[in-house]
C-alpha cells in the first residue's frame, strides 16, 4: 500500500471520528474554562504559600 493511500485512509478515519465527537456547548465550555482558571489561581497561591513557609523554616534552621 502506498504512503498516499495510507495518508488518505488516515484522514478519512480522522474525519469520521471527529463527526462522532460530542462537542461542548459554548456555555459549558466557558464554565469549564472558568473552573480551570480558578484552579490554576488557587494552585498558584497554595504553591506560593508553601514556598514561603519552606523558605522561612530553612532560614530559621540555617541562621540559628
Amino acid at each position: 500500500m502506498s504512503k498516499l493511500k495510507k495518508t488518505q485512509e488516515y484522514i478519512a478515519g480522522v474525519k469520521a471520528e471527529a463527526k462522532r465527537v460530542s462537542w461542548p456547548a459554548p456555555r459549558e465550555l466557558w464554565e469549564s474554562t472558568l473552573v480551570v482558571i480558578a484552579f490554576i489561581f488557587i494552585l498558584a497561591i497554595t504553591t506560593g504559600v508553601c514556598d514561603m513557609a519552606i523558605k522561612h523554616v530553612l532560614d530559621f534552621l540555617l541562621n540559628k
